[in-house]
């Protein structure tokens, strides 16, 4: 089926072009179910016809395209955004906020079609059944001081290795698991990715990838989760991978 697409610039020779470049994708095809120059008809539009892609200016008169997809996430049924702008600068901000992917002006066709590639894809995961995504029902068996205690991966926010034992995080404690990281790291990539050497998180909790300034280290990156305050921090090697998981 066709991925139905709503264009929004304050450009009207820009959306000319990109309804164009829809136009000749092929696979996945999109449908344009509309138009709006600004954030204000956007939202207009989302909520008499539901679509599955945004493609979303940053740069627009008013409200501008950052603004109107942190209002998307908000909504109970959202619709994918795919930012596309001029400004490559902004694009972490775009992540952060859970953009599906960052496409730059002139848009070429071979990247748009692989946007939607990805759009697809995303989508096909999410209709899959999140309970094959929460780890429901597997779990990790702790023993601590004499006892043996289960602990439902679907409340682990990270695993991180400290010398000889692995510390699992929940949001209510910490829990010191004997095993080897690499060991959870393959039997359960599908809810876990890696972030540094000594760390993995799991996907679902990634919010957001934010650069970081350390006094000794220089500058580099964390990963903000759900059910914690502190940041872990992300090596350049797993950068990519992350991102990937903030988007899934």
């Amino acid at each position: 089926m066709a991925l139905k697409v709503l264009i929004v610039d304050d450009e009207l020779l820009a959306r000319s072009r990109l309804r164009t470049l829809l136009g000749d994708c092929t696979d996945p095809h999109a449908e344009v179910v509309g138009e709006a120059s600004n954030a204000v008809q956007a939202m207009e539009q989302i909520r008499r016809l539901p679509c599955d892609l945004v493609l979303l200016d940053i740069h627009m008169p008013g409200v501008d395209g950052m603004a109107l997809a942190a209002t998307l996430r908000e909504l109970a049924v959202r619709p994918m955004v795919v930012f596309v702008t001029a400004h490559a600068e902004h694009a972490v901000h775009a992540f952060e906020l859970e953009a599906a992917d960052y496409l730059t002006k002139p848009v070429r066709l071979e990247r748009l079609q692989q946007a939607l590639q990805k759009v697809q894809r995303l989508r096909a995961a999410s209709e899959a059944g999140a309970a094959d995504d929460t780890g429901a029902g597997e779990c990790l068996i702790i023993q601590e001081r004499g006892r043996s205690e289960r602990v439902a991966l679907a409340d682990v926010i990270y695993l991180k290795a400290e010398l000889k034992y692995i510390t699992v995080r929940t949001a209510e404690k910490e829990h010191i698991y004997d095993g080897a990281l690499s060991d959870l790291e393959q039997k359960y990539a599908h809810l876990f990715v890696r972030v540094h050497r000594n760390a993995l998180v799991a996907r679902r909790r990634v919010r957001a990838v934010e650069k970081h300034n350390d006094p000794v280290d220089g500058e580099g990156w964390t990963v903000r989760l759900d059910g914690v305050d502190e940041r872990l921090a992300v090596s350049r090697r797993q950068l990519a991978a992350v991102r990937e998981a903030l988007m899934t």
